[in-house]
């Protein structure tokens, strides 16, 4: 009785020893979670420290007011114009090998000075029918890409300013843009 006592404890104290594998584990985790925490630190440092495009802009906006009348006079007309939103859009995208997919947007377009919003209205139903066959001819992976929405701007006002007999569209702006 006196030797199962023994080992007993023996056993007690084998199982409840420390496992050194196990202690070397939990500091290397430690270490780990410490430098990814100090990386993250130094990286939102850095993006703090360098200047957003909202800072560039209105840094070059300062500039612009500082220099005074010259920069008003160095303005294009061109830049100037009508905004005119348009109607929301839901349209079919060309399938691929994948699901059927579609798109909703809405859009503002830009107007040039000069234009009549009495023929944007009257134009309307071209207009609309213009942008929803470029939609149905674009695929999603081409859309996805920054590049893809850059083209479909300027295909979109080309096309629009190719039946446009007074003003023209300048530039073309998303509202809203996704893909399903």
């Amino acid at each position: 009785m006196a030797e199962e006592g023994a080992n007993n404890q023996a056993q007690s104290q084998a199982s409840s020893g420390k496992n050194p594998l196990l202690a070397i584990v939990m500091i290397l985790n430690i270490v780990l979670m410490g430098g990814v925490i100090y990386m993250q630190l130094e990286t939102h440092k850095k993006m703090n420290a360098s200047m957003s495009e909202m800072d560039l802009i209105r840094a070059d906006m300062g500039n612009a007011t500082a220099e005074g009348e010259d920069a008003e006079v160095e303005a294009p007309q061109e830049e100037q114009g009508n905004l005119l939103p348009l109607d929301g859009f839901t349209a079919n995208l060309a399938q691929g090998d994948g699901p059927r997919r579609f798109i909703r947007l809405n859009a503002v377009l830009k107007l040039s000075s000069d234009a009549k919003d009495e023929e944007y209205k009257a134009r309307k139903p071209q207009i609309r029918d213009a942008i929803i066959s470029i939609l149905n001819a674009k695929r999603p992976e081409d859309l996805l890409k920054v590049q893809g929405k850059e083209h479909l701007k300027e295909e979109i006002k080309a096309a629009i300013n190719t039946f446009l007999v007074e003003g023209r569209v300048l530039d073309v702006y998303y509202v809203g843009f996704q893909i399903n």
